[in-house]
């Protein structure tokens, strides 16, 4: 089936080669070119485990293709994908929607046949009927609006993408075409749907909801957490046994109960905001209440984890030299939006610490936002002669740091652990001062 794809940014491209990679003819669309021509060569403007295989495999087959065309991309589908950003806007908690109107606004016109645009942005409730409006208003065809919100895990993208957990599609079900839509996009899904993925027709509404929801739920269970940490350091408890213990219960689950310095990323932070923000519009504000909690919890993880680096190095951070081990929000990710660690490193920075930070992936990014930091090329340039280490995102290469590794490199043996990842008892046998969040 031929469908196009509008955004090529992380959701974007990513949704192209895959949905290429179930075997439909597809255009990749972005206003950018440079973009396009690194998409066009198979190289992804991103990290993303496994994606660049993808791109190049479909690519080579002839299934994909990348333009900066609206008449191109007009032309060759019925079903379009909306995939572009919904950034926080500036100075508020509100999503900023102008690329998704952008988007819209641009294709309508062009449309010659009745088709669907199918948004796989989040945005806030009620964005979709309004574009369903917007969309009719400037064509001179046919066109509805469905929203299928997208589930990813940056580091799974590409297999959450092809086997998600659950396939949502909300349609406008006042309008006539809401079966025509639900069998367009049965069939682009018949591979996943074929092997159980469960597909749940809503909506539109509850199709909005349902990714703005997920993401608060996952961020309030963090934020949990991390706030039970805060009471374990105060008791001599330790979170992590806590965690696990909680785990155990079906209800409740192990995964996101890991304390540490926070969630951060391109999602969770501005959704739960923008969720906010769309909440107060509706009158609806003290029932996301709790939210605002939630935000403020994850952001004074960060404070706390400097306040920890300013008591390792005597009390003050003015003039000591500290090592950063990680930079990116999550592994597996070169990503550095709202990422804790980097802001961590940063706000060091500010008081005074001479800093250098390491990253396997997103070194690039993070200098372009901090180009203040040092940045080295390996963990022993990092840690050289440092006062202080914090590993701040959970590679597998500082997992596996042992203290062997370091005890020549540092000028102190101290260690921060902002992510609960090492193993705390081999550190101190070595004669490493370590200090975890949440724990004895």
């Amino acid at each position: 089936m031929r469908c196009t794809v509008f955004g090529t940014g992380y959701l974007g491209a990513t949704h192209a080669a895959c949905m290429a990679e179930l075997g439909h003819d597809v255009v990749g669309v972005d206003v950018d070119p440079g973009k396009v021509a690194k998409l066009s060569d198979g190289v992804a403007p991103f990290y993303e485990p496994g994606l660049e295989e993808v791109l190049r495999r479909n690519l080579a087959a002839g299934r994909l293709r990348f333009t900066t065309s609206y008449a191109e991309a007009a032309a060759h589908a019925q079903v379009h994908f909306l995939g572009v950003g919904t950034p926080q806007k500036r100075g508020e908690y509100a999503a900023d929607l102008r690329h998704v109107h952008s988007v819209v606004d641009t294709l309508t016109p062009m449309l010659e046949r009745p088709s669907v645009i199918v948004g796989k942005s989040t945005v806030p409730v009620g964005t979709a009927a309004a574009l369903g409006a917007r969309a009719r208003a400037s064509s001179a065809t046919d066109v509805e609006v469905a929203w299928n919100p997208e589930f990813l895990r940056e580091g799974f993208a590409v297999s959450d993408t092809l086997r998600p957990d659950r396939l949502v599609l909300g349609v406008d079900q006042g309008r006539d075409a809401a079966a025509w839509v639900e069998a367009l996009i049965r069939e682009i899904y018949a591979e996943p749907i074929a092997a159980d993925v469960p597909f749940l027709l809503t909506d539109l509404a509850t199709a909005e909801l349902t990714k703005v929801s997920a993401n608060a739920f996952l961020a309030t269970k963090i934020s949990f957490i991390n706030a039970v940490s805060d009471v374990c350091e105060a008791t001599g408890a330790d979170v992590t046994v806590l965690a696990d213990a909680l785990g155990y219960d079906a209800r409740i689950g192990r995964r996101f109960l890991d304390a540490g310095v926070g969630f951060g990323g391109g999602c969770l932070p501005k959704d739960i905001r923008a969720f906010m923000a769309r909440a107060g519009e509706l009158g609806a504000d003290h029932a996301v209440a709790f939210l605002r909690e939630v935000d403020h919890i994850n952001t004074r993880r960060r404070t706390t984890v400097v306040d920890m680096a300013a008591r390792a190095c005597g009390g003050t951070l003015r003039g000591a030299d500290v090592a950063v081990l990680g930079t990116a929000f999550k592994p597996e990710s070169d990503d550095v939006r709202d990422s804790p660690a980097l802001h961590v490193a940063g706000m060091i920075r500010l008081r005074g610490a001479e800093v250098t930070v390491y990253d396997p992936k997103a070194l690039e990014n993070s200098r372009r936002v901090f180009p203040t930091l040092n940045y080295a090329t390996s963990v022993t340039e990092a840690c050289e002669f440092a006062d202080v280490v914090l590993v701040l995102t959970e590679w597998d290469e500082f997992t596996a740091l042992r203290p062997q590794d370091l005890d020549q490199v540092v000028r102190v043996r101290s260690i921060i652990d902002g992510r609960n990842c090492l193993n705390r008892a081999t550190w101190r046998a070595a004669g490493w001062v370590y200090a975890g969040l949440g724990t004895p």
